[in-house]
């Protein structure tokens, strides 16, 4: 059999991409701010598990003196919240932060961060790797853009 070294060597760098696993990424990510000032505002996004399953293990964001995994719930029909330690994010699936489930309370969020002001947002994952995204910020009222 003969051997084609040129050919493999041109291959190669093709093959090897094609093994590479894919990376978590986020995406339309929105801060919502609250109606009362002084109160919590709450950011939602999308978060798309690259070819790995991951978890994601904590949130930061400018501007906020605390931000906090939740999920939202209901108990004897009363709504609920709960602190999260972290979320699973399955290999090729998307996890939604949103109004009605999981969702990111950020607390101390500064006065200057009105409707329209991006708020960058950093999500830490256990593989290590860190995400960081610009949110935009909504009044507590307007249409939640998904």
């Amino acid at each position: 059999m003969r051997r084609h070294p040129i050919l493999f060597a041109a291959l190669l760098p093709v093959l090897l991409s094609a093994c590479q696993a894919r990376s978590v990424t986020v995406d339309d990510a929105y801060v919502r701010l609250p109606a009362v000032p002084g109160r919590p505002a709450a950011a939602y996004f999308r978060v798309s598990g690259g070819g790995l399953p991951d978890r994601l293990v904590g949130i930061t964001a400018t501007g906020a003196a605390r931000a906090e995994l939740h999920a939202s719930g209901m108990h004897a029909g009363m709504a609920t919240m709960t602190p999260l330690e972290d979320v699973d994010i399955p290999a090729d699936g998307v996890v939604a932060f949103s109004p009605a489930g999981n969702h990111v309370m950020l607390f101390g969020l500064s006065q200057n961060v009105t409707p329209g002001t991006p708020v960058p947002l950093t999500l830490r994952f256990r593989s290590g790797t860190t995400l960081t995204t610009e949110a935009r910020t909504i009044a507590a009222g307007d249409d939640a853009p998904y």
